[in-house]
This record gives C-alpha cells, structure tokens and sequence, in this order.
C-alpha cells in the first residue's frame, strides 16, 4: 500500500507529470473539485541548472553532467536502459533550447523493494552541459528550510506543468512525521518537510526523483533529499516524505563510478 501511494503522491507515469503542489486539496477519490492552486511560484531560466525533466514522469538533478539522480520507484531496475529521455536546461519543457538526451543505462538502489532507499542513477548518453547539484554528505544540513522544484501536477491528481515551478518547505522532525506516518516511515533513511499542521504546500504527482535542496555554508545549493512518497499533495498533517540522501551518500558515490 505504502508503494501505491508513493507512486499516486509523487510520480504519476500513466499521466506522465511532474510538478509542486501548493494548496490543501481534495482526496484523489473525492467527487468534488480540487481548490484552486494558491503559493508555488514559476522558476526563472537559470535559477536552478541542475534539474532534469524525466521522460517517464519524474524529475531527477544532475549528479554529474551525464548522470541523474533520481528515484528508485522512478525505474523498473537497473541494467542497460535506452528508453529514457532527460530533458536539462530549460525551464519550459516546450522551449527550442531544451536539452534531450538518451538513457544508456540505470542503477537501481541495491536491495530496494518499496521500503526506503529510494534512490536511482541515470547514465546519459551524452553530458547535459548545466552545473550539477552536490549532494549532503552529512546530517549537518537537515534542517531549516528546504527548496523543491518540479513540472508535475499543480493540483493532487493533476496534470504536468509546462514551466517549473518552486516552493520552500520546512523541515518536520521525525517524531512530527511518525505521527502522520506511522511505521511506514523509516526514520534513518528518510527525511520530512512541509506543513503538517495546515497543508498548502507540497511536491506532488510526478515530482517523484527531484532533489530538496537549501544553501549550504558557502551559498551553495546542496541536496538533502529526493522526493519519494506521501499520502496526496499538500494535505493537512501529511509532508512530504524525502529519501535522506547523506545516508547514502557514499553508495550514490560508489554506485556512480561505475556507470
């Protein structure tokens, strides 16, 4: 059930979206109509490089200039992989500047069944020529208040957006989020944010695979999370559930050097 609702909160592949959900909304099953889209604002060109549109409904960033970071829920396993397209460079998905690059290959998180580390590679057939996000190679940064950004659904349910879109989202300590979640949520893996206590602000359907990102000490962006699950987009007491990526940050890094 958790991997169900991981796959309907954040990556939607039947309906191909990726985007930031910034409103109290509906359940997915609820016959009345979604409120309108209030908060998240649209990214200018260039303000963040690094981010990569995947053809299969999910976001991802550039871990290097030929390999994405995504999600492992976002792919089906690893192995030579051809039939994904990353779109970089842009932030209007239907700009003649965008970037489009083939897959060659996917790295799947060893050991992922659905539960926790959630993380995937990407090798691209050729470099996308955008800066890369480092990733948190540490717990220092897992606090204060994050970035997201994403094309996916504007609304739980919703379709893909044209522009990216972005919104902040504050860290929610893990006792908050258990107690949304549960046993569900692994505590040591994962990491929360966003705003439990009143909704409004979340990623959504399709942003499956983007980073989390905030400022490092030197004013850098730095990735702390991937976007991985939760229960609808921007519902009062659920955040959103984030793959703490210092926790595997060495496997991401071993894992790279041998794509």
């Amino acid at each position: 059930m958790k991997h169900l609702l991981r796959a309907l909160k954040r990556c939607s592949v039947a309906v191909a979206t990726v985007a930031i959900a910034v409103v109290g909304l509906q359940p997915a099953t609820a016959t009345a109509a979604p409120n309108p889209v209030v908060g998240g604002t649209r990214a200018a060109q260039g303000e963040f490089p690094f981010m990569v549109r995947l053809s299969m409904g999910c976001g991802g960033a550039l871990y290097a200039k030929d390999i994405v970071l995504t999600a492992a829920h976002c792919v089906s396993g690893s192995g030579n992989n051809t039939s994904i397209t990353a779109t970089g460079g842009v932030v209007d998905l239907q700009s003649s500047s965008a970037v489009k690059v083939r897959s060659t290959k996917v790295l799947q998180a060893p050991g992922y069944n659905g539960t926790g580390k959630d993380w995937a590679l990407i090798k691209l057939a050729q470099p996308i020529n955008q800066p890369t996000l480092k990733i948190a190679t540490t717990t220092a940064f897992n606090q204060g208040t994050f970035t997201v950004a994403g094309w996916g659904a504007n609304r739980e349910g919703g379709s893909q957006q044209r522009y990216l879109l972005k919104a902040n989202v504050p860290f929610v300590s893990d006792a908050a989020c258990r107690s949304a979640y549960g046993s569900e949520l692994v505590a040591n893996e994962e990491i929360c944010a966003g705003y439990p206590d009143t909704g409004g602000v979340d990623t959504c359907q399709g942003d499956s695979g983007g980073p989390m990102f905030r400022k490092d000490n030197a004013g850098e962006w730095i990735q702390v999370g991937i976007v991985s699950w939760g229960y609808g987009c921007a519902r009062p007491g659920y955040p959103g559930v984030y793959t703490e990526v210092s926790t595997f940050a060495s496997a991401i890094a071993s894992a790279a050097r041998t794509l």
